[in-house]
């Protein structure tokens, strides 16, 4: 499984973005894909997650409200949307997929992410 990650760039704080996330080959119904992210000079953290089959979601408390997890199944990509920015949200961020469940396999190749103030 290859893992392409898009979306990122330069927005002000209050903005919107939405990053994109297309998998190619085999995803399961079993699939979980996860975002995550890594500021600089933070260790990286967990976002959120979608479960492929049934699109169930969960948030980490930091963005829970402000930013939603979606797919599209016949295009095999995952969506996040982001809402009212924050400087703090400035970060690389990353897709994952757990192919079967449990650990998260691959990984895609992380798109910058920059809030100013």
């Amino acid at each position: 499984v290859q893992l392409q990650a898009s979306g990122g760039g330069l927005v002000q704080a209050g903005g919107s973005l939405t990053l994109s996330c297309a998998a190619s080959g085999r995803v399961f119904s079993s699939s979980v894909m996860g975002w995550f992210r890594r500021a600089p000079g933070k260790e990286r953290e967990y976002i959120g997650n979608i479960y492929w089959s049934s699109g169930s979601t969960n948030y980490a408390d930091s963005v829970k409200g402000r930013f939603t997890i979606s797919r599209d199944n016949a295009k095999n990509t995952v969506y996040l949307q982001m809402n009212s920015l924050k400087p703090e949200d400035t970060a690389v961020y990353y897709c994952a997929v757990a192919v079967l469940g449990g650990s998260y396999d691959y990984w895609g190749q992380g798109t910058l992410v920059t809030v100013s103030s």
